[in-house]
């Protein structure tokens, strides 16, 4: 008889969604286990870029430093058209001016998984390997799915290495990471809609030998020859996306394309055709290669009744030309994970699950809406001397610069939802709701070190309470001393929905309260002891010592320093909810939309540190 065990959640498919989605799991203590028909790790090739946005998302797990170290980072591109004297200009990789870090880091994707495996080892996870799934069921008992925590899903898994032994699994949530090609979108009949192009490319990883003098920054090169992207990577490697035609790799019986009509050499001779009158000499090392087609596709469904889900290349489908495939994948599951960690607890409603197709299925119909118009930069025709049809190199650069904020990540908006409330934007017109919080170095109010408040919110699946409180005067003094009685009050946000540690288990939120005013004169205090829960948690609003660092965040963000002002961060990083203090009740609705009230629990029991 085959084994049975229960868990919280299976995830199935160990790539780059599925080990962030592991690690996330197992940091807060959920009972998690991840299966990979693979028998070990991606080791070379596949993704290799890190955009802007998911390299905070990683540094919000304690990962940013390793990947800088390990990563190259490209901060310049460089373009080149038919018909000029080479190249036509350079220009930032990240043009958005928010960005923490102005630059995309570039490491294969085997690197980028071996981090998130390393970290899930130290939270007691490991990934099952070479197990496939053989049948998923999901329970047709409305009462079952209803209830939060039982387990409706049974997934039977076959043991690779010892054929003919299975494994049956029962879990709250499964969670489908398994590609493209995804068994678990298939076993449960979701379609992908969408397209096949006509574009083919070649993909390969070389150490090159070369006169072309932009080889250490991303190049696009437009020639009578075709298109060819140049991307330098970690190691001396360099990645060269090649624009191929279909006398190169198509079978003349089949129509189809056909791999081994393609070769490192063949690849490497159409790009120097592309690359004329710059050289390619013999490669030092062939580390990888790939042929592709295009397809532009999006999941009918994300989920099955918030049950089963499935994340990354299981629901969309693009081009690698904006570097989107790794950096969608993983923001697929970071969304998902906090979500799913607050329902295990039995702190918010299934209903929260929703708002991941909901967020996530809107940013892939959006993505690939992108990538058609994207991916025809590099494969439609270019405007030379003597032909004015087609794109002109100044039009090339125009949309490269126009579309930074979505290839960087920085541009993702959340639409209005339960978790996404714009009722008081005013409040801080430059702080927009449904985004991720910019970053901003204040000064700690006790210490007058300097600190990125988006290393003050790590992905530890608490909501993160900002409270602008302005000038620390005897007034607003007394204003925030009422305030921390109204918020002691059971009727409060903070008391009904307050969650304490319970042994490892995160506490529901986290407060920070930012005060303007100078490092030389405030006094930290004097803020009520329920909105400084530790000492470090009281920012300045100022510049630090060296007046180099900080300084302008309430004008920047629109917020008024007369009044309080509280900006609700998600788990996930993005602005969910601004409101002022004056308006609790706001505050209490947007929680109450999706989260559960704690029980029995009187004032004087709320917990000093939250």
């Amino acid at each position: 008889m085959p084994e049975e065990n229960h868990v919280d959640v299976l995830i199935v498919g160990a790539g780059p969604a599925g080990v962030m989605c592991g690690n996330a799991l197992a940091a807060a203590g959920i009972n998690v286990k991840i299966v990979d028909q693979r028998q070990s790790k991606v080791t070379s090739g596949q993704a290799d870029g890190i955009q802007t946005r998911t390299i905070e998302v990683l540094q919000s797990y304690g990962l940013g430093e390793r990947l800088l170290k390990e990563g190259y980072r490209v901060q310049m591109f460089a373009f080149y058209n038919p018909g000029s004297d080479g190249r036509t200009g350079r220009a930032p990789a990240v043009t958005t001016p928010t960005a923490r870090y102005p630059f995309a880091v570039m490491l294969n994707q085997g690197a980028i998984e071996s981090m998130f495996i390393d970290s899930m080892t130290e939270h007691g996870l490991t990934i099952d390997r070479p197990v496939a799934p053989a049948s998923i069921e999901l329970s047709n008992d409305s009462e079952q799915l209803a209830d939060p925590l039982s387990y409706p899903v049974k997934v039977t898994l076959d043991l690779l290495d010892t054929p003919g032994t299975q494994e049956i699994v029962h879990a709250r949530y499964v969670v489908g990471c398994d590609g493209a090609h995804s068994w678990v979108r298939k076993a449960l009949g979701i379609t992908m809609d969408g397209e096949q192009t006509d574009h083919i490319w070649g993909v390969i990883d070389i150490i090159a030998d070369t006169d072309f003098p932009d080889i250490h920054n991303g190049s696009v090169i437009h020639s009578t020859s075709g298109s060819c992207l140049i991307i330098p990577r970690e190691g001396d490697i360099v990645r060269f996306y090649i624009q191929l035609s279909d006398s190169d790799v198509s079978d003349p019986i089949t129509g189809r394309v056909d791999k081994n009509r393609m070769s490192t050499e063949k690849l490497l001779e159409v790009a120097r055709k592309i690359m004329h009158p710059y050289k390619i000499h013999e490669p030092k090392m062939y580390d990888w290669w790939t042929v592709y087609i295009i397809g532009q596709r999006v999941a009918s469904s994300f989920s099955v009744n918030q049950r089963i889900f499935i994340a990354g290349d299981a629901c969309h489908t693009h081009s690698p030309k904006a570097g989107q495939g790794m950096n969608a994948s993983m923001n697929d599951t970071h969304n998902l994970v906090w979500k799913l960690v607050q329902v295990l607890r039995g702190r918010a409603k299934i209903s929260l699950l929703e708002t991941y197709e909901l967020e996530r299925r809107k940013f892939a119909q959006d993505l690939i809406e992108f990538d058609r118009k994207h991916s025809s930069l590099f494969t439609g025709k270019q405007r030379i001397a003597g032909n004015d049809d087609g794109l002109s190199h100044e039009e090339f650069r125009s949309a490269f610069k126009i579309n930074s904020g979505f290839i960087s990540g920085i541009g993702i908006h959340y639409a209005s939802s339960a978790i996404t409330n714009g009722k008081h934007q005013r409040c801080a017109p430059h702080l927009i709701i449904g985004e991720r919080m910019p970053p901003q170095i204040f000064v700690c109010a006790a210490d007058a070190c300097p600190c990125e408040i988006q290393d003050m919110l790590p992905s530890d699946t608490r909501f993160k309470l900002l409270f602008f409180v302005g000038y620390l005067t005897e007034e607003r003094a007394r204003e925030l001393d009422a305030l921390s009685d109204e918020m002691r009050d059971p009727s409060c946000f903070l008391q009904k929905y307050g969650y304490p540690m319970e042994g490892t288990v995160q506490s529901m939120f986290s407060i920070i309260t930012i005060v303007s005013g100078d490092k030389e004169d405030v006094e930290f205090t004097r803020v009520p002891t329920l909105l400084r829960p530790h000492w470090s948690n009281v920012l300045l609003d100022d510049t630090d010592v060296t007046r180099s660092l900080g300084g302008g965040a309430y004008k920047r963000f629109g917020i008024d320093p007369s009044s309080v002002t509280l900006v609700i961060i998600r788990p996930d990083g993005y602005v969910g909810m601004i409101a002022p203090a004056s308006a609790l009740e706001d505050v209490d609705s947007y929680f109450a939309a999706f989260t559960i009230p704690r029980k029995g629990v009187s004032a004087t029991q709320l917990p000093q540190t939250l």
